[in-house]
Protein backbone atom coordinates (compact mmCIF):
# COMPACT_ATOMS: atom_id res chain seq x y z
CA UNK A 1 0.00 0.00 0.00
CA UNK A 2 0.86 3.48 -0.90
CA UNK A 3 0.05 6.62 0.36
CA UNK A 4 1.17 10.10 1.78
CA UNK A 5 1.36 8.62 5.39
CA UNK A 6 3.43 5.36 4.30
CA UNK A 7 5.87 7.23 2.69
CA UNK A 8 6.33 10.27 4.68
CA UNK A 9 7.01 8.01 7.74
CA UNK A 10 8.56 4.81 6.08
CA UNK A 11 6.07 2.19 6.70
CA UNK A 12 4.43 -0.76 4.76
CA UNK A 13 0.88 -0.11 5.70
CA UNK A 14 -0.94 3.20 6.90
CA UNK A 15 -2.13 1.49 9.97
CA UNK A 16 -1.36 3.43 13.18
CA UNK A 17 -1.61 1.88 16.37
CA UNK A 18 -2.37 3.55 19.50
CA UNK A 19 -1.60 1.24 22.70
CA UNK A 20 -0.26 1.64 26.04
CA UNK A 21 0.84 -1.73 26.08
CA UNK A 22 5.18 -1.75 24.86
CA UNK A 23 4.62 -5.57 23.27
CA UNK A 24 1.63 -4.41 20.94
CA UNK A 25 3.37 -0.97 19.77
CA UNK A 26 6.39 -3.81 18.59
CA UNK A 27 4.59 -5.89 17.24
CA UNK A 28 2.30 -3.14 14.92
CA UNK A 29 5.62 -1.71 13.85
CA UNK A 30 7.09 -5.12 13.10
CA UNK A 31 4.13 -6.12 11.31
CA UNK A 32 4.36 -3.12 8.62
CA UNK A 33 1.88 -0.81 10.51
CA UNK A 34 3.21 1.76 13.44
CA UNK A 35 3.00 1.28 16.81
CA UNK A 36 2.30 4.63 19.12
CA UNK A 37 2.57 4.38 22.62
CA UNK A 38 0.96 5.81 24.96
CA UNK A 39 3.04 7.58 27.42
CA UNK A 40 0.37 8.95 30.13
CA UNK A 41 0.73 5.78 32.91
CA UNK A 42 4.71 5.95 32.75
CA UNK A 43 6.68 8.18 34.72
CA UNK A 44 10.06 9.89 33.07
CA UNK A 45 11.86 7.30 34.12
CA UNK A 46 9.23 4.43 32.81
CA UNK A 47 8.50 6.33 29.53
CA UNK A 48 12.51 5.80 28.86
CA UNK A 49 12.63 2.10 29.84
CA UNK A 50 9.74 1.55 27.92
CA UNK A 51 11.13 3.24 24.66
CA UNK A 52 14.79 1.64 25.15
CA UNK A 53 12.54 -1.49 25.20
CA UNK A 54 10.41 -0.52 22.11
CA UNK A 55 13.93 0.42 19.72
CA UNK A 56 16.03 -3.54 21.12
CA UNK A 57 12.72 -5.38 20.01
CA UNK A 58 11.13 -3.18 16.62
CA UNK A 59 14.16 -4.20 14.13
CA UNK A 60 14.37 -0.44 13.79
CA UNK A 61 11.18 -0.20 12.28
CA UNK A 62 9.23 3.20 12.94
CA UNK A 63 7.43 3.87 16.09
CA UNK A 64 5.68 6.94 17.81
CA UNK A 65 4.36 8.57 20.96
CA UNK A 66 1.41 9.65 22.66
CA UNK A 67 1.12 12.21 25.29
CA UNK A 68 -1.78 14.11 26.59
CA UNK A 69 -1.48 17.81 26.85
CA UNK A 70 -4.64 19.49 27.21
CA UNK A 71 -5.32 23.03 26.70
CA UNK A 72 -8.05 23.51 29.61
CA UNK A 73 -8.02 21.65 33.18
CA UNK A 74 -8.80 21.97 36.56
CA UNK A 75 -5.48 23.74 38.24
CA UNK A 76 -3.45 24.84 35.64
CA UNK A 77 -2.56 28.11 37.37
CA UNK A 78 -1.72 25.86 40.73
CA UNK A 79 2.17 26.05 40.62
CA UNK A 80 4.19 22.68 39.27
CA UNK A 81 3.32 19.40 39.30
CA UNK A 82 4.00 18.57 43.46
CA UNK A 83 2.38 21.79 44.45
CA UNK A 84 -0.61 21.48 41.78
CA UNK A 85 -1.37 17.67 43.12
CA UNK A 86 -1.58 18.58 46.77
CA UNK A 87 -4.01 21.36 45.84
CA UNK A 88 -5.77 19.51 43.76
CA UNK A 89 -6.13 16.68 46.34
CA UNK A 90 -7.52 19.31 48.73
CA UNK A 91 -10.21 20.41 46.38
CA UNK A 92 -12.00 16.94 46.11
CA UNK A 93 -14.85 16.88 47.87
CA UNK A 94 -15.85 14.77 51.02
CA UNK A 95 -18.76 13.33 49.39
CA UNK A 96 -17.19 11.79 46.22
CA UNK A 97 -14.69 10.06 48.41
CA UNK A 98 -17.61 8.71 50.10
CA UNK A 99 -19.77 7.66 47.15
CA UNK A 100 -16.56 5.98 45.47
CA UNK A 101 -15.69 4.04 48.65
CA UNK A 102 -19.66 3.29 49.16
CA UNK A 103 -20.19 2.08 45.96
CA UNK A 104 -16.73 -0.13 46.24
CA UNK A 105 -18.11 -1.58 49.56
CA UNK A 106 -21.47 -2.61 48.50
CA UNK A 107 -19.15 -4.66 45.80
CA UNK A 108 -17.27 -6.12 47.88
CA UNK A 109 -14.05 -4.58 47.17
CA UNK A 110 -11.27 -4.46 49.63
CA UNK A 111 -9.34 -1.39 50.00
CA UNK A 112 -5.62 -1.13 48.82
CA UNK A 113 -2.64 -1.50 51.54
CA UNK A 114 -0.47 1.50 51.46
CA UNK A 115 2.26 -0.69 48.95
CA UNK A 116 -0.88 -0.53 46.55
CA UNK A 117 -1.69 3.28 46.42
CA UNK A 118 -2.11 4.80 42.65
CA UNK A 119 -0.24 7.32 40.95
CA UNK A 120 -2.72 10.32 40.87
CA UNK A 121 -1.97 12.61 38.73
CA UNK A 122 -0.17 11.27 35.60
CA UNK A 123 0.46 13.17 32.30
CA UNK A 124 -2.99 14.63 32.63
CA UNK A 125 -1.10 18.48 32.68
CA UNK A 126 1.14 20.33 30.64
CA UNK A 127 2.87 20.27 33.57
CA UNK A 128 2.94 16.53 34.47
CA UNK A 129 3.50 15.84 30.05
CA UNK A 130 6.21 18.42 29.61
CA UNK A 131 8.72 15.80 31.45
CA UNK A 132 7.46 12.86 28.69
CA UNK A 133 8.16 14.98 25.71
CA UNK A 134 11.68 15.34 26.70
CA UNK A 135 12.11 12.00 27.02
CA UNK A 136 10.45 10.87 23.67
CA UNK A 137 12.27 13.63 21.86
CA UNK A 138 15.83 11.69 23.19
CA UNK A 139 14.48 8.83 21.05
CA UNK A 140 14.58 8.21 17.30
CA UNK A 141 10.60 8.33 17.13
CA UNK A 142 9.00 8.86 13.97
CA UNK A 143 6.24 10.34 15.20
CA UNK A 144 4.87 13.05 18.21
CA UNK A 145 1.21 12.96 18.86
CA UNK A 146 -1.24 14.72 21.12
CA UNK A 147 -4.35 13.05 22.21
CA UNK A 148 -6.28 15.70 23.73
CA UNK A 149 -6.48 19.08 21.90
CA UNK A 150 -3.75 20.62 20.08
CA UNK A 151 0.01 20.52 21.43
CA UNK A 152 1.40 23.79 22.23
CA UNK A 153 3.05 25.70 19.24
CA UNK A 154 6.79 25.06 20.98
CA UNK A 155 6.26 21.39 21.34
CA UNK A 156 5.34 21.03 17.60
CA UNK A 157 8.38 23.30 16.85
CA UNK A 158 11.29 21.77 19.12
CA UNK A 159 9.67 18.60 17.59
CA UNK A 160 10.21 19.85 14.05
CA UNK A 161 13.47 20.79 14.71
CA UNK A 162 14.22 17.31 15.65
CA UNK A 163 12.61 16.04 12.17
CA UNK A 164 9.89 14.73 13.87
CA UNK A 165 6.18 14.72 12.85
CA UNK A 166 3.49 15.81 15.09
CA UNK A 167 -0.05 14.42 15.10
CA UNK A 168 -3.08 15.92 16.61
CA UNK A 169 -6.65 14.20 17.33
CA UNK A 170 -9.40 16.47 16.17
CA UNK A 171 -13.17 15.67 16.83
CA UNK A 172 -14.48 18.40 14.56
CA UNK A 173 -13.61 20.25 11.77
CA UNK A 174 -13.20 23.36 14.39
CA UNK A 175 -10.67 21.59 16.53
CA UNK A 176 -8.85 20.69 13.21
CA UNK A 177 -8.04 23.90 11.91
CA UNK A 178 -6.87 24.72 15.96
CA UNK A 179 -4.67 21.70 15.02
CA UNK A 180 -3.15 23.11 11.86
CA UNK A 181 -2.95 26.64 12.76
CA UNK A 182 -0.06 25.47 15.64
CA UNK A 183 1.40 23.50 12.88
CA UNK A 184 0.39 19.94 13.25
CA UNK A 185 1.92 17.73 10.59
CA UNK A 186 -1.13 15.15 10.84
CA UNK A 187 -5.00 15.45 12.22
CA UNK A 188 -6.39 12.42 13.69
CA UNK A 189 -9.95 12.59 12.65
CA UNK A 190 -11.99 10.79 15.33
CA UNK A 191 -15.36 9.80 15.47
CA UNK A 192 -17.89 9.33 18.50
CA UNK A 193 -17.10 5.56 17.84
CA UNK A 194 -13.77 5.45 19.15
CA UNK A 195 -12.97 4.44 22.55
CA UNK A 196 -11.21 7.13 25.04
CA UNK A 197 -11.99 10.39 24.87
CA UNK A 198 -14.17 11.24 22.24
CA UNK A 199 -16.81 14.34 20.47
CA UNK A 200 -20.32 13.54 19.04
CA UNK A 201 -19.75 13.20 15.34
CA UNK A 202 -19.51 9.62 13.89
CA UNK A 203 -16.38 9.15 11.53
CA UNK A 204 -18.45 8.68 8.32
CA UNK A 205 -19.37 12.21 8.37
CA UNK A 206 -16.08 13.43 10.84
CA UNK A 207 -13.46 12.37 8.07
CA UNK A 208 -14.88 14.46 4.82
CA UNK A 209 -15.33 17.53 7.08
CA UNK A 210 -11.95 17.37 8.71
CA UNK A 211 -10.12 16.75 4.75
CA UNK A 212 -12.20 19.77 3.55
CA UNK A 213 -11.21 22.14 6.42
CA UNK A 214 -7.42 21.38 6.59
CA UNK A 215 -7.17 21.03 2.88
CA UNK A 216 -4.99 18.74 0.75
CA UNK A 217 -1.23 20.18 2.26
CA UNK A 218 -2.46 18.64 6.08
CA UNK A 219 -2.30 14.45 6.12
CA UNK A 220 -5.59 13.40 7.64
CA UNK A 221 -6.21 9.91 9.62
CA UNK A 222 -9.74 8.82 9.93
CA UNK A 223 -9.69 6.97 13.21
CA UNK A 224 -13.32 6.27 15.51
CA UNK A 225 -14.82 2.70 15.21
CA UNK A 226 -12.35 1.39 12.85
CA UNK A 227 -10.35 -2.15 13.13
CA UNK A 228 -11.70 -3.73 9.70
CA UNK A 229 -9.93 -3.95 5.98
CA UNK A 230 -13.47 -2.47 4.80
CA UNK A 231 -13.49 0.39 7.17
CA UNK A 232 -9.96 1.43 6.28
CA UNK A 233 -10.80 1.19 2.58
CA UNK A 234 -13.45 3.62 3.68
CA UNK A 235 -11.68 6.21 5.39
CA UNK A 236 -8.99 6.33 2.27
CA UNK A 237 -12.35 6.55 0.13
CA UNK A 238 -13.27 9.59 2.64
CA UNK A 239 -9.96 11.95 1.97
CA UNK A 240 -7.72 9.96 4.80
CA UNK A 241 -4.14 9.35 4.08
CA UNK A 242 -4.57 6.09 6.73
CA UNK A 243 -6.19 4.61 10.16
CA UNK A 244 -5.76 5.88 13.35
CA UNK A 245 -6.62 2.09 15.40
CA UNK A 246 -6.94 1.50 18.79
CA UNK A 247 -9.13 -0.65 20.70
CA UNK A 248 -8.07 -3.45 18.52
CA UNK A 249 -5.02 -3.99 20.33
CA UNK A 250 -6.61 -4.53 23.88
CA UNK A 251 -8.10 -7.86 23.23
CA UNK A 252 -4.47 -9.42 21.13
CA UNK A 253 -2.32 -11.79 22.19
CA UNK A 254 0.52 -9.50 23.00
CA UNK A 255 -1.80 -7.09 25.04
CA UNK A 256 -1.38 -6.09 28.68
CA UNK A 257 -5.11 -5.66 29.82
CA UNK A 258 -6.24 -6.82 32.75
CA UNK A 259 -8.33 -10.40 32.43
CA UNK A 260 -11.65 -9.33 33.95
CA UNK A 261 -11.76 -6.11 31.64
CA UNK A 262 -10.30 -8.17 28.37
CA UNK A 263 -12.76 -11.18 28.94
CA UNK A 264 -16.05 -8.61 29.10
CA UNK A 265 -14.46 -6.70 25.74
CA UNK A 266 -14.84 -10.00 23.99
CA UNK A 267 -18.15 -11.17 25.22
CA UNK A 268 -19.57 -7.38 24.20
CA UNK A 269 -21.49 -6.13 21.80
CA UNK A 270 -21.03 -2.61 19.46
CA UNK A 271 -24.51 -1.62 22.07
CA UNK A 272 -22.14 -2.34 25.28
CA UNK A 273 -20.43 0.99 25.48
CA UNK A 274 -21.19 4.39 26.87
CA UNK A 275 -19.67 7.73 26.53
CA UNK A 276 -19.04 9.01 30.36
CA UNK A 277 -16.99 11.00 32.59
CA UNK A 278 -16.29 8.88 35.04
CA UNK A 279 -12.58 8.05 33.92
CA UNK A 280 -11.46 11.41 33.27
CA UNK A 281 -13.82 14.32 34.10
CA UNK A 282 -13.91 14.86 29.94
CA UNK A 283 -16.99 12.28 28.08
CA UNK A 284 -14.89 9.34 27.26
CA UNK A 285 -16.35 5.96 25.53
CA UNK A 286 -15.98 3.08 27.80
CA UNK A 287 -17.31 -0.56 28.46
CA UNK A 288 -20.91 -0.05 30.19
CA UNK A 289 -20.74 -1.11 33.77
CA UNK A 290 -22.06 -1.02 37.24
CA UNK A 291 -19.62 1.37 37.50
CA UNK A 292 -20.28 3.38 34.72
CA UNK A 293 -24.42 3.15 35.96
CA UNK A 294 -23.81 4.35 39.29
CA UNK A 295 -21.96 7.76 38.20
CA UNK A 296 -25.51 8.73 36.17
CA UNK A 297 -27.54 7.79 38.99
CA UNK A 298 -29.81 10.22 41.13
CA UNK A 299 -27.23 8.88 44.44
CA UNK A 300 -24.15 10.27 42.38
CA UNK A 301 -22.31 13.47 43.46
CA UNK A 302 -21.77 14.05 39.25
CA UNK A 303 -18.41 14.56 38.11
CA UNK A 304 -15.32 16.29 38.89
CA UNK A 305 -13.26 18.02 36.38
CA UNK A 306 -9.88 16.88 34.78
CA UNK A 307 -7.58 16.02 36.24
CA UNK A 308 -9.51 15.43 39.94
CA UNK A 309 -12.05 12.94 38.64
CA UNK A 310 -9.18 10.24 37.76
CA UNK A 311 -7.08 11.46 40.99
CA UNK A 312 -10.31 10.85 42.54
CA UNK A 313 -11.08 6.78 41.17
CA UNK A 314 -7.62 6.15 40.89
CA UNK A 315 -6.84 3.61 43.75
CA UNK A 316 -10.73 2.72 43.06
CA UNK A 317 -10.15 1.00 39.85
CA UNK A 318 -6.53 -0.63 40.97
CA UNK A 319 -8.98 -1.94 43.84
CA UNK A 320 -11.47 -3.14 41.18
CA UNK A 321 -8.82 -4.72 39.10
CA UNK A 322 -7.08 -6.53 41.70
CA UNK A 323 -10.38 -8.03 43.16
CA UNK A 324 -11.66 -8.87 39.88
CA UNK A 325 -15.08 -7.31 40.47
CA UNK A 326 -16.61 -7.71 37.33
CA UNK A 327 -19.84 -5.52 37.70
CA UNK A 328 -17.48 -2.70 38.14
CA UNK A 329 -14.74 -3.84 35.64
CA UNK A 330 -14.88 -1.11 33.01
CA UNK A 331 -12.14 0.05 30.67
CA UNK A 332 -11.86 2.76 27.54
CA UNK A 333 -13.03 0.91 24.80
CA UNK A 334 -14.79 2.02 21.18
CA UNK A 335 -17.92 0.56 19.62
CA UNK A 336 -15.49 -1.99 17.51
CA UNK A 337 -15.71 -4.00 20.56
CA UNK A 338 -18.55 -5.52 18.79
CA UNK A 339 -16.36 -7.57 16.34
CA UNK A 340 -13.08 -8.29 18.87
CA UNK A 341 -14.45 -11.66 19.89
CA UNK A 342 -11.34 -13.36 19.88
CA UNK A 343 -7.49 -13.03 21.03
CA UNK A 344 -5.35 -12.90 18.06
CA UNK A 345 -1.79 -11.84 16.99
CA UNK A 346 -1.18 -8.46 16.91
CA UNK A 347 0.23 -9.40 13.00
CA UNK A 348 -2.19 -11.61 12.44
CA UNK A 349 -4.52 -8.41 13.13
CA UNK A 350 -2.66 -5.91 10.82
CA UNK A 351 -2.47 -8.85 8.04
CA UNK A 352 -6.23 -9.64 7.63
CA UNK A 353 -6.97 -6.33 8.10
CA UNK A 354 -4.90 -5.59 4.65
CA UNK A 355 -6.47 -8.84 2.89
CA UNK A 356 -9.76 -7.28 3.66
CA UNK A 357 -8.78 -4.06 2.64
CA UNK A 358 -7.76 -5.69 -1.11
CA UNK A 359 -10.22 -7.62 -1.09
CA UNK A 360 -12.67 -4.61 -0.79
CA UNK A 361 -10.50 -2.60 -3.26
CA UNK A 362 -11.01 -5.02 -5.78
CA UNK A 363 -14.71 -5.72 -5.76
CA UNK A 364 -15.09 -1.74 -6.00
CA UNK A 365 -12.64 -1.85 -8.75
CA UNK A 366 -15.25 -4.22 -10.59
CA UNK A 367 -18.27 -1.85 -9.94
CA UNK A 368 -16.74 0.58 -12.81
CA UNK A 369 -18.00 -0.80 -16.97
CA UNK A 370 -15.33 -0.14 -19.41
Amino acid sequence: MRTRATELLGIEYPIFAFSHCRDVVAAVSRAGGMGVLGALYFTPEELETELNWIEDNTGGKPYGVDVVMPAKYEGADLGDAGEMLDRLQDMIPQTHRTFVNDLLDQHGVAPLNDEGVSRYLLGWTDATARPQVEVALKHPIGLLASALGPPPADVVEQAHRQGVTVAGLASSARHARKQKDVGVDIIVAQGTEAGGHTGEISTMVLIPEVVDAVGPDTLVLAAGGIGRGRQMAAGLALGADGVWTGSIWLTVEEADTPEASRDRMLAATSRDTVRSRSWTGKPARMLKTAWTEAWESPESPGTLPMPMQFMLISDALKRINRAGAGDLTTFPVGQIVGTMNQVKPTSRVIYEMVEEYIETMERLSGLIED
